[in-house]
């Protein structure tokens, strides 16, 4: 699969790397203005192909995923517009809110379309993509896509009214728990820890957690009661995360970006 990237700023950068670790792709192109990130990426995967020309990078590509801020989106498709083979050719938008219509309406309604949102762990294989098609992409198109992203981590193929609420639990999410995981450094500072001591326990408490879940299968409210006992300092904990609103503080902050 030859794969073109326009786009090698933190999220497209995320996906290129991911992809050339993972060594299946036979051709990775990246387009991008900046030289030196382009020559960064040349240097660390030098079979990368680079170019600052995004009309010359689309020509010969199985998959272009464009990855630019939203508002540079019309201006990028109508760039490389001329130079893209619709009949052949699979077009990916990563970037947030620009919907398959929304190709649809710049480049063509017959274009085999994809809106797609990863996050930043991409780059360890560790993303969570939400994965929507166009009204007219084939099923073979988006298996191709989802293949592709699979890569990178763990993929869910949803409606496209779903890829948002996706983005504000994965790709926004992520920033949400990494938050979490900074307050448990602060708070095991405060209880005498060093930083890099508490980080450690933060981290490796978080992947606890996630090992457990993904593991047994258990839904979290189960795990949690296997490590709270009655009048234990576990409910106490809890309890003062309810008190503090923190179930409400989560839920708000993944609908907030959706307002």
């Amino acid at each position: 699969m030859n794969i073109t990237v326009i786009g090698a700023g933190n999220m497209g950068g995320a996906l290129i790397h991911g992809w050339a670790k993972s060594g299946k792709l036979s051709s990775i192109t990246i387009s991008d203005k900046n030289e030196v990130l382009l020559a960064s990426f040349k240097e660390k995967y030098p079979s990368i192909n680079i170019t600052t020309d995004n009309v010359a990078a689309v020509k010969g590509a199985d998959i272009v995923v464009v990855v630019v801020k939203p508002w540079l989106m019309p201006v990028v498709l109508d760039e490389i517009k001329s130079a893209l083979d619709l009949e052949k050719q699979i077009i990916v938008s990563d970037a947030a809110n620009f919907t398959t219509d929304k190709l649809a309406d710049q480049l063509g309604v017959s274009g085999q379309f994809c809106y797609v949102i990863p996050n930043i762990a991409a780059e360890f294989g560790a993303s969570m993509s939400f994965i929507a098609k166009g009204k007219v992409t084939s099923d073979e198109s988006l298996a191709k896509v989802k293949a592709l992203y699979d890569l990178c981590g763990d993929t869910l193929v949803v409606t496209e009214n779903l890829v948002g609420p996706g983005m504000m639990m994965a790709s926004c999410g992520i920033a949400y728990v990494m938050r979490y995981i900074r307050a448990q450094m602060e708070g095991g500072c405060e209880m005498g820890f060093y930083p890099q001591q508490a980080k450690q326990i933060a981290l490796q408490t978080m992947q606890g957690a996630v090992s457990l879940l993904k593991e047994t299968g258990l839904h979290p409210e189960e795990a949690i009661d296997k490590v709270t006992t009655p009048g234990g300092v576990t409910i106490k904990g809890l309890n003062e995360l309810d008190h503090c609103g923190f179930n409400s503080a989560v839920i708000k902050s993944l609908k907030a970006g959706l307002k």
